[in-house]
């Protein structure tokens, strides 16, 4: 449940500030996304409610912001390191690990994860490995972003195609939703590999799936490589980029979310922003417990040799 209350014990804001994990909500009735009248309250209350879905992903990982203080329709920061911003519980990590700039920024509660809405935050972004290890990622994204004039059968199709790449390496992928155009494909993998090794992997299935069907899909990246197909995005394996969360939303109209889906139903899929922060608690109800990601955390692939050579990469 939500942290204890510090302090607030009238009731009015005593009850409203349990609904955001203790956190004080400034411009509450501020419309972060007007299309559909949601404001910053709705938001707030969205993280304190499924933080620990979010915290998943978050809790040991570095993160990245991207806030609109002026919600979907106004400027929008991304936010890699901690600069001047002051968020209540959120954890400043060793400068050394970004040597150059202020430090890197971790959630790993309710509290910070509201924090960082108060402070105008929509999306959260998490790096591919965990502070564990950060110089060895624990998992790799293909990030399937499509021509957005396609049908979204096709990118259903891509993402079978894709999958089954994946089955013949021998290696199991977790897929959600990006809340935009597009699906994710997460490989979990052993922290074995540096940075370079694994860009390079999930470039070279890129690659592959581009020589096999280049009708279907490109390995190039620009709106231009990708007219009537699908760009299979794989430099989000540096490191110091970043994915968005499992569950976080979006600042898009509507406020999609980026869901985890199992493989058994991409099929009836309707779209890549299919819910949002309003149809996540009836999406969660269906599932009743049963989690697309229940294997996620106990899932430890390596990258082999013969992997590498049935990409031609011998």
């Amino acid at each position: 449940g939500p942290p204890p209350l510090r302090g607030a014990r009238k009731a009015g804001a005593g009850a409203s500030r349990a609904a955001t994990a203790g956190v004080r909500i400034s411009h509450p009735q501020r419309l972060i996304d007007p299309s559909i009248q949601a404001s910053k309250l709705e938001l707030a209350e969205f993280h304190a409610r499924y933080a620990d879905l979010l915290l998943r992903d978050l809790r040991e990982r570095p993160v990245s912001l991207v806030r609109g203080p002026d919600g979907i329709g106004g400027e929008l920061f991304f936010q890699k390191h901690a600069a001047r911003l002051k968020i209540p519980g959120i954890v400043q990590l060793d400068p050394a690990l970004d040597p150059g700039h202020p430090p890197l920024l971790q959630i790993r509660s309710a509290e910070a994860l509201v924090g960082a809405v108060q402070m105008g935050s929509i999306e959260f972004h998490t790096w591919n490995a965990s502070l564990a290890n950060l110089e060895r990622p624990d998992r790799f994204v293909l990030d399937l972003d499509p021509d957005p004039a396609l049908p979204w059968k096709r990118m259903l199709e891509a993402t079978q195609l894709s999958l089954t790449l994946l089955d013949e390496l021998g290696l199991r992928a977790f897929l959600k939703t990006s809340g935009g155009k597009g699906m994710h494909l997460l490989v979990p993998l052993e922290r074995r590999h540096g940075w370079d090794e694994v860009k390079d992997f999930a470039q070279a299935i890129s690659q592959h799936l581009a020589r096999l069907m280049p009708e279907r899909f490109s390995a190039v990246s620009g709106p231009r490589n990708r007219v009537g197909k699908i760009f299979v995005d794989y430099l989000r394996n540096s490191r110091g980029a970043s994915t968005v969360a499992a569950y976080s939303v979006r600042a898009r109209e509507g406020l999609p979310v980026s869901v985890p889906v199992f493989r058994e139903e991409l099929d009836s899929l309707q779209g890549a922003n299919q819910w949002n922060l309003r149809s996540l608690p009836q999406r969660l109800d269906e599932l009743a417990g049963d989690d697309p990601w229940a294997d996620y955390a106990g899932t430890r692939q390596r990258i082999s040799a013969a992997m590498r050579r049935q990409l031609g990469r011998g």
